[in-house]
């Protein structure tokens, strides 16, 4: 039989085992579902900015400050992306902090002149991130680069875990692989088509599958454009052969069906770089990109 010191003893090993997988906090929606995938079964990690939030001005809850102040590990694109967690990290966090952005292996790139000039021509955006462009997880590579990053900020959190961490993220590069695959195959004819985007958040996303991004309608992120832009815009589509124009997800469709009167540019599906609009969830990364990419493709297909 067993004793009551045993079994209090049990009872703290199994708590003790429990605590050694970390409490871990992400930023957006793509990082929060990389990190889910490598952590598997292990646990969840919270998304403070998920449920179709603007990533770029996110106000956190009493309870999320909390968590972020608990986490064992915090994961986040940088503060090019969401300079308001910046802040939330200084007043304090208990745990390792790890910016994707800046870690190894990620193939950064600064926003174009052209892009520059776009986000600040009306003095209307009050999120600039400098000219590096911050949206790093569209380029599939990139995602793939930064499963290793997790992969090791938990095995180091959690070392008795560092086999299945390690096991997590070469199914998820597996699996981004082929996603990066199959996009390539139905985007091989889009070389040189030009398109419009929502706004300059596809940079990535274009070089990585050799898209041409000829303008973008907002001036930038969660930034309203001016009717100078527009209508710059709008003769830009008059005097060129650009194929699609491409709504951002929440955002109203009669703006650009607007722009394209009278123009041989289609208006495709809207677009959801952050994946606001996706279930939260080690699924959501592949299927982001793959909703970019189909979407994409149908519309320069002419389908």
């Amino acid at each position: 039989m067993r004793t009551i010191s045993s079994v209090f003893a049990l009872m703290a090993f199994a708590g003790v085992a429990h605590a050694e997988v970390p409490a871990v906090v992400t930023d957006i929606p793509p990082v929060q579902s990389l990190v889910a995938a490598v952590m598997g079964d292990l646990g969840g990690p919270e998304v403070l900015a998920g449920g179709g939030a603007d990533a770029h001005s996110y106000q956190l809850r009493p309870s999320q400050a909390r968590a972020l102040a608990n986490a064992g590990v915090v994961f986040w694109v940088g503060h090019e992306m969401t300079p308001w967690l910046e802040r939330a990290l200084e007043a304090g966090s208990s745990g390792e902090v790890v910016s994707l952005l800046n870690s190894a292996g990620t193939k950064v790139r600064e926003f174009s002149a052209a892009e520059m000039a776009a986000e600040h021509a009306d003095d209307g955006d009050d999120h600039d991130h400098g000219s590096t462009d911050p949206h790093a997880w569209l380029d599939p590579d990139n995602a793939r680069a930064w499963l290793g990053v997790i992969r090791d900020a938990l095995a180091k959190a959690d070392p008795e875990h560092a086999d299945v961490y390690a096991a997590n993220a070469a199914a998820a590069d597996a699996s981004i692989a082929a996603t990066d695959a199959q996009i390539k195959a139905a985007l091989a004819g889009a070389a040189g088509a030009k398109i419009v985007m929502g706004h300059d958040a596809y940079g990535y996303f274009a070089d990585h599958f050799g898209l041409t991004i000829a303008a973008t309608v907002e001036a930038g992120d969660a930034a309203e454009p001016g009717a100078a832009h527009l209508e710059e815009l709008r003769q830009m589509l008059k005097g060129q052969d650009v194929r699609c124009m491409f709504p951002e997800a929440g955002a109203d469709p009669g703006r650009y069906v607007w722009l394209a009167e009278g123009t041989n540019t289609k208006v495709g599906a809207a677009l959801d770089p952050e994946g606001r609009m996706l279930a939260e969830g080690p699924g959501l990364y592949e299927q982001l990109l793959t909703d970019i990419g189909t979407q994409v493709a149908a519309c320069l297909s002419g389908n």
